[in-house]
């Protein structure tokens, strides 16, 4: 279970007065030197047994040896969980003490104290949706929950509040009545017809990130649930969703914004890719998890192209031959996002940074899935910016990623894409595309005896060394880059610098000698 932060309870521990708390309970406490006496309301006391200490916020009984801050108390005194003595303390301190009666015993009542996030009168549609909106709040308050989502790589400042993710705490049951009580019994009954409460009355998604799928009314119509921690109990799942048939399209407005779309196995390998600026991303729900109704929005929103971005392994494999071959009788092109062995979009994405660029440059490798030559029809530019529709401006971005990139060799490396941040958003989301661009012109070049000069815009390259040598046991290649008055000058010895399996393959473009080193950056 995702556990609350040492912060939050340090706040409490400090905020919240043990003195008031007591008093609240029905204790009468008198002045004692520093501290407060009172009869301990836990046990029989007749010699007022009970101390608090203010300057420390702490109580005591010597009595029956129990004692502590304020969680504490509040855990005696109403007989609740630490998590619910929490919730109560965050929610209203003033309603956290049980109340004492004459006979000295605590009065536990099975009204809960905390208000319901779900109305008890909602139809089933209704309570589903509340119920999410309850989770995704919770996230919002759970440090925990969103350092998973960093530790995934999905920090986007707008990815919760888009896709209205959330987390399931444990806190729901807190909020709702006793199931002992009618009105306790009914609600659950009905939060598990919609399969968000189990038979034995646990949450379905406890300790798990939520991700819900909407129709095109905005209402809940599958709910993915992806557990914060792998350390569970042997045979506990870590991928849930709510019983019965997978139904909804999950990120619709791409389908609806873009005719090429990428199509990820799992939901956080989708919000992988809208991370990294592709937008034009929707998900299966695992590798038999394409289901007919996404067929339907493919067809239905003239979807021409599919970029397949199942896991790189056995399982993964089979499903996208078989996807393939079932998109492409129904007229849609199907290519495959190939990522190394054994990896899927988010781990790939985890270890190849920047992200954007490492998923860019599968997305341009990206392997034709039909029989014979790859479509070679020319990419239209997308415009400069969508003004009219803001989805699509969100979804399609300026121009796709291959339309960004120069395509004549060699190239510089691209320019770096800035990290997304409040201050300053991302400059437009990415359409990924494979299909090669229309044939460039010739790249301006010089020749003499000596040099080669390529020029591509600002940058000027000149190459020395690139004819045949006289000494055929000698291979130097003289590279001078330069852009106005900065340059680099490097000489490479490729014949004695071969990449080897010793060597990493970082390490390939580095020469084994180098001249006038005056660097200063060309781009």
């Amino acid at each position: 279970m995702p556990r609350i932060p040492d912060t939050e309870l340090e706040r409490l521990k400090e905020e919240v007065s043990v003195e008031r708390l007591v008093e609240a309970s029905g204790v009468v406490l008198k002045k004692a030197g520093k501290d407060m006496l009172g009869r301990c309301p836990f046990h029989d006391d007749a010699e007022a047994s009970l101390v608090v200490t203010a300057a420390k916020n702490l109580w005591h009984c010597f009595g029956c040896q129990v004692g502590g801050g304020p969680i504490d108390w509040v855990m005696k005194s109403r007989g609740v969980s630490f998590r619910h003595a929490v919730e109560l303390l965050k929610a209203d301190p003033s309603l956290a003490s049980g109340q004492i009666n004459q006979a000295g015993e605590v009065k536990r009542t099975t009204v809960r104290s905390l208000p319901a996030p779900v109305a008890f009168d909602a139809d089933d549609r209704a309570l589903l949706n509340q119920t999410i909106d309850y989770y995704h709040q919770r996230l919002l308050a759970t440090s925990e929950a969103v350092a998973y989502l960093k530790a995934r790589g999905l920090a986007h400042p707008e990815l919760i509040a888009t896709f209205k993710l959330g987390v399931a705490d444990r806190t729901l049951g807190l909020r709702l009545p006793e199931k002992t009580r009618k009105a306790g019994a009914d609600i659950r009954a009905r939060l598990q017809k919609v399969g968000l409460i189990r038979e034995s009355g646990h949450e379905h998604f406890n300790g798990s990130l939520v991700i819900p799928v909407f129709d095109e009314g905005g209402n809940v119509v599958e709910v993915y649930g992806r557990k914060l921690l792998d350390n569970l109990r042997a045979g506990t799942p870590k991928h849930l969703y709510v019983p019965g048939p997978h139904a909804g399209v999950f990120n619709r407005a791409a389908l609806t914004a873009s005719r090429e779309i990428i199509l990820a196995e799992s939901l956080i390998d989708a919000l992988t890719f809208w991370c990294a600026r592709y937008r034009n991303v929707t998900a299966a729900y695992g590798v038999e998890g394409f289901t007919d109704e996404l067929l339907a929005a493919f067809k239905a929103h003239g979807t021409q192209r599919v970029l397949i971005a199942y896991d790189r392994d056995d399982a993964g494999d089979r499903a996208a031959e078989k996807l393939s071959t079932r998109l492409m009788a129904e007229g849609i092109e199907c290519w495959r996002i190939v990522f190394p062995k054994g990896m899927d979009a988010n781990e790939y994405a985890l270890k190849m940074q920047p992200a954007d660029e490492a998923l860019g440059l599968l997305i341009r490798k990206a392997q034709w899935m039909g029989n014979g030559e790859a479509p070679q029809a020319a990419r239209a530019q997308a415009p400069a910016r969508a003004q009219a529709d803001p989805v699509a401006a969100e979804v399609i971005g300026p121009s796709s990623l291959a339309a960004k990139e120069e395509v004549a060799a060699p190239l510089p490396a691209p320019e770096p894409i800035p990290a997304p941040t409040q201050a300053s958003p991302l400059q437009g989301p990415t359409q990924a595309s494979p299909l090669p661009e229309a044939p460039q012109p010739d790249v301006p070049a010089e020749q003499t005896d000596t040099d080669l000069v390529l020029v591509y815009g600002e940058r000027r390259y000149r190459v020395r060394g690139w004819k045949k040598p006289l000494n055929p046991e000698v291979l130097k290649v003289n590279l001078l880059a330069s852009k106005a008055e900065r340059f680099h000058v490097d000489s490479f010895d490729l014949y004695n610098e071969p990449p080897s399996s010793n060597r990493p393959a970082s390490s390939w473009a580095r020469p084994k000698t180098c001249s006038n080193t005056t660097w200063a950056a060309c781009s």
